[in-house]
This record gives C-alpha cells, sequence and structure tokens, in this order.
C-alpha cells in the first residue's frame, strides 16, 4: 500500500469515527429538551465514508462542485471538521440551534457546501443542469477564462425513485451534457425495505441510453485478490449470485455466519473451502464487507481513471452500515446504535475515553497526516465561494400609450434590453420548458440566440420559409430551451441562480413558464429559494383570464404560493409602467448581497428597505388594458415596488375601497365608478403586491414587539387613515384569501372576491361573471352587504 493510500485509509476510519460520534453525542449524551430522538443517519453515513474519501481527498480539484447525498451529512461536516472548517461547538451541537445542519445547507452550515441538499433527487438533478450553466457561461467572452469542473452528486441508490432524475437524464442528454460524475451509493437498502432484485441492471441501460458512461464498482481490493486465489472465482460466482436481501442479513450476522453458509454452499469444493478457512471469522466478514464502495483504493483508482468529460455514472456497491455494529441490518436506515454497541466499537476503534472529539486522535504519525491534507488539490484554496461584481442596472421603460398585456409588455422590455448593449442585458440567460413563444420571450429570442456548444442553423431560415421565430442555435445565444419539465426549470433557474458563487461570473436567469404549472414544479422552486439562489420566474399566462383553455390551464392558488414561498418576492402588476418599475427593481434585488451567517434567522429584518436581496416572481396576464398614462412620481414608483399604491385616494369620509392584484383592474375601477354614484369618496387601492405588502407588515410588528414603537409599514401606511367603518372590497384572479387579511391591519370588514374552485372554458366575461369578479358582482356586494347612505 503507497502512502497516499495508506492516508486515504486513516482518514477513511477519522472521518467514520467523528461522524458517528457526532450523531451519537447527539442522541445519547446531550440533553434532550423536546423528548423525541433526534437521528442522524448512522448507516447511509457508513456506507459514503470511503466514497467521500477517495471523491475529496484524491480525485476533486477546487473547481469541482458537489451536491452531497443527504443522509451523509454527518460524514461531510466530519471531513469539514478534520480540516478545520468546522468548528467543534457546532459538531457537539449536530441537529441542535445554531449547530450543523442535518442536512447540508450553503445558507445554514459555515462550512463550504455546493450544493443544499435534503429533497431526494433535486440535488442529483442540479449538478447535470449546473455543468449546462457552466458551458453557457464558459462560452461568452465574459465567461471564457473560468476553469471547467466537475459537478458531482452522491447519490443514494433510493433516490433513483425519484422521476426528476430521468428528466434531467434526457435534458442532459439534448444539451451534450459533460463535466458531471453521480457516485451512486449501491448499498440496496432503503428506509422500508430492499432494493428490488435486478433493478440496477435496468438503470444502467437507462444511463448507458442517455450517453453516460458506467463503470460498476462492485469488489474492493481484498476481494479481488481472493478471486486471484484458488476457488476464487467459485466466491465471486456466488457474491454475484446472492440477492441483495440475503447478503445484507448475512453482513449483520457477522464472520461466523459468514463461514457457514459458505460452507455449506461451497465447502466441497476443496479449493474454496481452503479459501476460507486461511481466513479467521474477522478476516473473512472483512472480505465478504469489502465491496467496491467500501474500499477506499478502489474508489480511488476508479476516479482516476476517467481521462475525459463525457458524464459517468459510478455505480458503487456498499454495505449499509459499513464497518459498525449495524452492518447489514434490515431497521438501520433509521437505527442508531445503542450505547453499549457505542462503547464495544469504539474499543475496537481505538478511540481513547477523552478523546472522541479529538480530529486526529488514532493517529500513528499525525505531522504526516497533516502534511498529506495540507496538499490536497481541492482543499488547497480555501473557500470556493466566488463573488462577482453587481451589474449597473439600466433605465427600464416600455410604451404605455395603447391597451397592451403585461405579458406582451414582459416580451417587450426584454427586447429592448436585446436591443442594448448593456452589461446587464450580456449576462442575462432566459429558458423555458417549451413555452418560449406563449410567454413572450420570443422578441429576445430572436435577437439573442439560443444556446449551444455548437453552432446550429435554423432550417426555416435556409429554406426561406417565413416564421416569427428565428431558431438559431450558438454558442454566444442567451436562451437555453428546456423540454416540458418544470421540475428542470427550477433546477436550472437554482443553478444559474448561484452561478456568481459557484464561478465566480454572475448570470440574471429569467424563466417562463404557464402560470398554473408553477405549481409542477413547486418542490425544486422550494429548492432553488432554500440555496438563496437570484432568479426572475415569470408565471403567464395566469388566472381563469385564460379563459377559453379551461382549468387545467388556469391556475388559483399561485398567490398564495408567491405569498408563502421564503426568497421570493412576488408581483402581480396590472399596468405596463408598473411592471417597468418592478422590472428595474428587480434587476438589482436579484444582485444584492444574501445572508450567509451559518445560523440563526437572516430574515429578522425591521423593513423591506432593509432586506437582503432574493429572486422575484412576476404573474402576468395576456389580458390588454388601457393604460393609465405616463406616471413617474416617487409615490407611484415607490409604492409599485413595496407593493400597493392608492390609484383613487380615498376622501376623509370614506365607506368603501376596492383593492384589487393584477388582471382584474379595469373591472374594479369601472366598478368604483359605478358605486361611486351612491357612495362618496369610495378609493382603489392598486395592489401590486399581496407578498411585499403582507412581508413589510409582519416585519413592522416583530420590530414594534423589540421595542421599537416607531416602526411602521407600508400597508399600515396606506390603510391607517381610513375610517373604521370602512369596507375593503378585494379582488383577484386567484384565491381570494391572497388579499383578505388586509382587514386585519386596521381593523377593517373586508369582502374578498376570487377563485376558490376550478375554472372551466368560455370567455373573460362569462368567467368574471361566473366567479364574481365582474363590475357588476363588485358593485352589488357593496350594495347588498354594506351599509352606507345615497348621495344627496
Amino acid at each position: 500500500m503507497t502512502d497516499d493510500s495508506q492516508h486515504l485509509k486513516v482518514i477513511e476510519q477519522r472521518l467514520l469515527w467523528l461522524s458517528h460520534w457526532m450523531i451519537h453525542n447527539a442522541n445519547h449524551l446531550r440533553p434532550k429538551q423536546d423528548g423525541i430522538k433526534i437521528g442522524g443517519h448512522q448507516a447511509s453515513s457508513a456506507s459514503m465514508v470511503s466514497i467521500m474519501t477517495a471523491l475529496y481527498f484524491s480525485a476533486l480539484r477546487p473547481e469541482d462542485r458537489v451536491a452531497v447525498k443527504p443522509h451523509a451529512s454527518p460524514i461531510f461536516h466530519a471531513m469539514q471538521y478534520l480540516m478545520g472548517n468546522q468548528t467543534r461547538e457546532k459538531m457537539e451541537n449536530f441537529r441542535g440551534y445554531g449547530g450543523v445542519q442535518s442536512y447540508p445547507s450553503r445558507t445554514k452550515d459555515i462550512d463550504d457546501v455546493d450544493f443544499s441538499t435534503g429533497s431526494v433527487g433535486l440535488g442529483v438533478g442540479i449538478t447535470a443542469l449546473a455543468s449546462m450553466v457552466q458551458d453557457f457561461i464558459r462560452a461568452k467572452d465574459w465567461g471564457a477564462e473560468v476553469d471547467a469542473g466537475r459537478m458531482v452528486a452522491l447519490v443514494g441508490d433510493a433516490e433513483l425513485d425519484e422521476g426528476n432524475v430521468y428528466e434531467v437524464l434526457q435534458e442532459g442528454w439534448k444539451n451534450d451534457l459533460r463535466n458531471c460524475w453521480w457516485v451512486i451509493d449501491y448499498n440496496r437498502q432503503s428506509l422500508d425495505g430492499i432494493v428490488r432484485e435486478g433493478l440496477f441492471g435496468r438503470v444502467e441501460k437507462i444511463f448507458e441510453a442517455f450517453g453516460w458512461d458506467v463503470v460498476r464498482v462492485k469488489y474492493g481490493a481484498l476481494q479481488r485478490d481472493a478471486f486471484d486465489e484458488p476457488g476464487g472465482a467459485r466466491l465471486r460466482d456466488w457474491i454475484d449470485a446472492c440477492p441483495n436481501a440475503e447478503y445484507s442479513a448475512l453482513t449483520y450476522r457477522g464472520g461466523a455466519v459468514w463461514r457457514e453458509r459458505l460452507m455449506e454452499d461451497l465447502g466441497d469444493q476443496g479449493d474454496v473451502t481452503a479459501l476460507l478457512e486461511r481466513r479467521s471469522d474477522a478476516e473473512l466478514a472483512a472480505l465478504m464487507e469489502n465491496l467496491g464502495g467500501n474500499c477506499v483504493s478502489t474508489m480511488a483508482e476508479a476516479f482516476a481513471a476517467v481521462d475525459h468529460d463525457r458524464p459517468v455514472c459510478f455505480l458503487a456497491y456498499t454495505i449499509k452500515g459499513w464497518g459498525t455494529p449495524i452492518a447489514g441490518h434490515k431497521d438501520n436506515h433509521g437505527g442508531l446504535m445503542t450505547k453499549a454497541q457505542m462503547a464495544e466499537w469504539q474499543a475496537h476503534m481505538g478511540v481513547a475515553e477523552g478523546q472522541e472529539w479529538e480530529p486526529f486522535a488514532t493517529v500513528k504519525d499525525a505531522a504526516a497526516l497533516k502534511q498529506f491534507l495540507a496538499r490536497v488539490p481541492f482543499f488547497a484554496r480555501g473557500a470556493r465561494r466566488y463573488s462577482d461584481a453587481r451589474l449597473p442596472v439600466p433605465a427600464v421603460a416600455v410604451d404605455t400609450s395603447r391597451e397592451i398585456s403585461t405579458q406582451m409588455a414582459f416580451g417587450k422590455i426584454l427586447d429592448d434590453l436585446a436591443r442594448g448593449d448593456s452589461d446587464l442585458a450580456a449576462r442575462i440567460m432566459t429558458t423555458s420548458p417549451d413555452v418560449t413563444g406563449t410567454t413572450g420571450l420570443g422578441p429576445w429570442v430572436n435577437r439573442r440566440k439560443l444556446f449551444a456548444r455548437a453552432a446550429q442553423s435554423d432550417a426555416f431560415i435556409e429554406h426561406r420559409i417565413p416564421s416569427t421565430a428565428k431558431w438559431n442555435f450558438a454558442p454566444e445565444g442567451q436562451h437555453l430551451e428546456l423540454g416540458i419539465a418544470e421540475m428542470n426549470l427550477f433546477l436550472l433557474l437554482g443553478a444559474a441562480g448561484l452561478s456568481h458563487s459557484l464561478f465566480g461570473k454572475r448570470v440574471i436567469p429569467i424563466g417562463t413558464v404557464y402560470d398554473p404549472f408553477v405549481a409542477r414544479g413547486l418542490d425544486a422552486l422550494n429548492y432553488a429559494c432554500y440555496q438563496d439562489a437570484r432568479f426572475m420566474i415569470v408565471g403567464t399566462p395566469s388566472g381563469v383570464t385564460l379563459a377559453p383553455e379551461g382549468g387545467a390551464h388556469q391556475s388559483v392558488g399561485t398567490p398564495l404560493i408567491g405569498m408563502s414561498q421564503d426568497g421570493l418576492a412576488a408581483f402581480e402588476p396590472a399596468f405596463a409602467d408598473e411592471l417597468a418599475v418592478i422590472m428595474e427593481w428587480a434587476f438589482d434585488y436579484l444582485q444584492r448581497d444574501g445572508h450567509k451567517d451559518g445560523g440563526g434567522d437572516p430574515d429578522e429584518r425591521t423593513w423591506l428597505r432593509d432586506e437582503t436581496g432574493g429572486s422575484v416572481y412576476l404573474r402576468l396576464t395576456t389580458k390588454p388594458l388601457e393604460q393609465p398614462g405616463k406616471r413617474h412620481d416617487d409615490a407611484f414608483v415607490q409604492g409599485a415596488i413595496d407593493g400597493g399604491y392608492w390609484l383613487r385616494k380615498p376622501g376623509p369620509n370614506c365607506s368603501v375601497v376596492i383593492a384589487y392584484q393584477g388582471a382584474v383592474a379595469d373591472e374594479a375601477i369601472a366598478a368604483a365608478g359605478m358605486i361611486g354614484e351612491h357612495r362618496r369618496d369610495v378609493g382603489v387601492l392598486a395592489v401590486t403586491s399581496a407578498d411585499r405588502l403582507n412581508a413589510g407588515w409582519t416585519a413592522a410588528q416583530r420590530d414594534r414587539a423589540r421595542g421599537n414603537a416607531q416602526a411602521r409599514s407600508h400597508v399600515e401606511s396606506l390603510l391607517g387613515e381610513l375610517p373604521r367603518h370602512c369596507t375593503l372590497v378585494t379582488a383577484i384572479d386567484g384565491h381570494p384569501a391572497t388579499l383578505s387579511w388586509l382587514g386585519a391591519v386596521a381593523g377593517h370588514r373586508v369582502i374578498p372576491h376570487g377563485v376558490e374552485h376550478f375554472g372551466q372554458t368560455g370567455t373573460i366575461g362569462d368567467l368574471y361573471r361566473h366567479f364574481g369578479l365582474d363590475r357588476e358582482s363588485l358593485a352589488q356586494a357593496v350594495t347588498h352587504l354594506t351599509v352606507g347612505a345615497a348621495v344627496a
């Protein structure tokens, strides 16, 4: 064994111990306050320790990025602790408040997490899409100097049950994926059972069909040496034929049972008997558990053998719980070593009492190991998070001289940016899941082209066939077209939205999707926001306003998604000038410094203008509206950004205010006119963002609770002067709860109008009348549900 191989073996054992002690401490030694199990996945960590040791300490370079298997988080934190990048205090507080997180987190952990993981399958998929983003950047003049790194996913075999994994495989094939490794921890055990026999033969064929190299790492060095002995071929055949569940059960029962079973099946063959008898029970158990994924030298060799940039799937056979007393047990996924088992294992590992947290305990030559660690390439540059300068935001404007929809206005704003030569426009990356032309991106794509690593001409242009779409693919292209898979859309936006940190080059990602199908990618949207990725998502067309398309294409709950999603500022403007103001603000908001405090609550802000940045969601529509004319005053601009402004300011005796958001603006304004024939001082509140209004209100309340009596939110200022008897009539083409909370701000009665049920086909007028969103319904609600004096 070479010196480097010996160092890897020592590191492997150190990580195995530290990770398991951290979990044991949290569950059995640290005082419990809630009386519930802390957990920590000891067995899932053990099966990954050899793989991660070989990967991080022999294969990776600083430019590589890794999504760690969620349940291997303890190994990752132990590794960072060994390297001095994690504190003992946070290790001792594993899964506690302010301690190292259950699953690696970019925003909550202080160690060098590349991609947050936790929702299984998503950390797998984002690596392929991050590789595509890397290619996008490197193809541009402003990103050519970026070193090409490998995007690596450490994958639990059960994660391959997730459908989004296969959606990503297809997208990678279409986009000539490269520089991507997926390392599958094939321990054949999941939470509820054993992986089905023969499954991975089919999985391998799927990878191969999509152009991946598949490297099966099945046998460790001990096994391969044994196979070279007389009788070794028969032993290998027996291992290959042994069912997964049987192999796990025999592993748990240990060397004596291994011997009994092997002698029963193979013992009448003299050379095999001799092979077994040359080994003690402990040696025989070590041999049978020496699968390729549990052999650090074998894994290092497998990684080193790859000398190309094609995507590679490493299928690494492992034992779940390898090297511990719970290895192979059916229940070990959530199981923990008992105190007695840990005490016995501690003696086996040679860790002296009182030395449990020492990084280099049991290391015979600590100086030599530290010298080795100092020259490991992956850690040589320290933390590998980059930053990139904020891009100046050009003025954003749009023609409001005629009727226009917000979707069309969005397209015109991007088209105007495409015509210019701003640095910001050069960094925009647009994307859409096969709805580019129907969501307003067509003009932008025509001017800025589609991205591909190799130029591809448009056959329709070559044949001089008229078309509004000029589909030219080129390395300089700025639109990355996706297939119909919203999970891929949000994973791509998440990867691109981290580009400033991952690659040192800022990208401004803008994605479009039919608004109802935001929900199809909701898990990936949440995942992207959890990582503090920065992107703009445009949901359009939206609501029952998309009338002829029917209920399957009409969104209802998406405004509530926008309100509830952390890290996402949601807007639903009605007019083009509102959209222009919001987009100009958003381009700056996407670039603001985030919070990387490694614990605590980063969102305890006092008021919205003190906030850090985030992502932005625009809910737009295809319904053209007559525009209110040019508006540039500060109250309008800041009101549109903060969430609302008075379109028609109420008088001192106001008894009714109509508060609307989005496409129903014309109905709300007309209803106010009808009501005004009988009521004085009717107000109209234009809400551009219920999300922003609500966030400011709750932030101001928190600040007042801490003693700042002067804290006052924008919505409190808007509604604070209304008489208490005033009624708020709210209207939105979406769930009415989006605005009905406005009554709680200052104690006003609310009559909410919106959509609570699936839509159907019809005209806009038909559906507005059906759901009570037309002007007559709004006016009648005031007449029948409020008491007010008629105008004399």
